[in-house]
């Protein structure tokens, strides 16, 4: 991880290299973090939009660029300032929160370039079903106490059993998460 620019300001967001990660236990930052979604309905015309305000994570960097995490999602911390759909969400047909409150990602190898991408690899478990996951995100800040990841993921939410069968089909694709995820020093 070289000294790394931000676009719209072109100044230095972090000069640290994965080196300077220190080993041990880092805690994710909720503040300083947010998971959010976005999936294509009614046949693609409309794109609903949504995050979740309760996440919490851990992870371990056990060698210079390489670690693994875990990223917890309370599955009813929904939020897509729709009441009647964040109720809907929340049901049997999706989350189904009252069997499964929530949502974790394991990520088993986290490995860093010298570019600041980082490829993750892990288990993303949802409503009780388990589905590997393969992304890369970018390191957007780092420094010797806290480090902050960017990056999308599209899921296929038919792989956790949320194959609504609605009459109209208008629930359809893949859904993409976004991801910012700041941990610091334990």
């Amino acid at each position: 991880m070289t000294a790394m620019t931000n676009d719209s300001t072109n100044s230095a967001v972090g000069s640290v290299s994965a080196a300077d990660l220190a080993t041990g236990e880092w805690v994710l930052d909720p503040a300083a973090s947010s998971v959010g979604f976005r999936h294509k309905s009614l046949w693609g015309l409309v794109t609903i939009k949504g995050t979740f305000t309760k996440i919490s994570g851990e992870g371990e960097i056990d060698a210079p660029g390489r670690g693994r995490g875990t990223l917890v999602i309370d599955a009813a911390s929904v939020d897509t300032k729709k009441k009647r759909l964040d109720t809907h969400l929340r049901s049997a047909d999706f989350f189904e929160v009252d069997k499964h409150p929530t949502f974790t990602f394991a990520a088993d190898r986290i490995t860093v370039d010298g570019d600041g991408d980082a490829r993750v690899s892990g288990v993303l478990t949802v409503r009780g079903k388990s589905h590997p996951l393969t992304f890369t995100t970018q390191v957007t800040a780092a420094s010797t106490t806290d480090v902050t990841l960017t990056g999308e993921v599209e899921i296929d939410y038919k792989n956790f059993s949320m194959a609504w069968k609605n009459p109209g089909g208008t629930v359809r694709g893949l859904t993409t998460v976004t991801l910012k995820t700041r941990f610091t020093r334990a």
